[in-house]
């Protein structure tokens, strides 16, 4: 199988679990979980070409984008409200703000199109900018709302 047909598969199989009630809470945050890693690792690609550690390849980097961009629309059907009291690195902040979270998301979300956006170009400057933007909004999240 290849890796483009696997990944395909993972992000299917979550989206698929997104619409479906989650059996336990426990469920919701492994989903939400899950979602943030496979998001992670295929962000983390991109940030290896940024800063150098590994050779700028423009189509490794758009379809790494390309995943982030889908895989960035998963985790939130994960914070449900039966998944509050289930241990997690989520602080309890979160729960009282729902409504910054989500804009937060809502944030990221467009910071990660637009970095989507910049690989097409096949500029690694462009791409270095963008990049730059959609980790800090990844990182303001976590700074609030993640132990």
């Amino acid at each position: 199988m290849s890796k483009r047909l696997l990944v395909a598969a993972v992000v299917a199989a979550l989206a698929g679990a997104a619409h479906a009630q989650f059996q336990k809470p426990e469920d919701a945050v492994k989903y939400r979980q899950g979602a943030f890693t496979v998001m992670g690792a295929h962000f983390s690609r991109i940030g290896a070409m940024v800063q150098g550690r590994v050779p700028f390849d423009a189509k490794a980097a758009q379809e790494n984008a390309a995943l982030v961009v889908t895989l960035s629309k998963l985790p939130w059907a994960g914070f449900t409200p039966e998944s509050e009291k289930v241990k997690s690195r989520t602080k309890p902040e979160a729960w009282k703000e729902m409504d910054k979270v989500r804009a937060g998301a809502d944030k990221m979300m467009k910071a990660v199109a637009d970095l989507e956006a910049a690989t097409r170009t096949g500029n690694l400057d462009a791409v270095k900018k963008t990049f730059g933007d959609a980790a800090a909004t990844c990182k303001a999240c976590h700074d609030a709302y993640r132990e």
